[in-house]
């Protein structure tokens, strides 16, 4: 597990999200320089804590753990743009 490519992953998503890291660790109950430290790699959170973050970003946990999205597409997806395609 690479946890710098977690923690630039996660920093990715939270300003994608345009928040500030304290605004982020206000949600999730945590100091700013926790989330500062989970972005660094320094630190990974909690498995409770990874699986509210996946679901806030709307990415799946393997992709977190993976410091990436996904390259698959969802089926469901591919069967729109096929149709939007046609």
């Amino acid at each position: 597990m690479d946890t710098k490519k977690i923690g630039a992953f996660l920093q990715q998503c939270r300003k994608e999200k345009n928040l500030t890291q304290e605004q982020l660790a206000e949600k999730f109950g945590v100091s700013a320089r926790t989330v500062s430290r989970w972005e660094t790699g320094t630190n990974m959170p909690d498995l409770g804590v990874l699986v509210e973050l996946a679901e806030y970003y709307d990415i799946e946990i393997r992709e977190l753990l993976d410091g990436e999205r996904s390259q698959t597409m969802n089926k469901e997806l591919k069967e729109t743009l096929d149709k939007v395609a046609a």
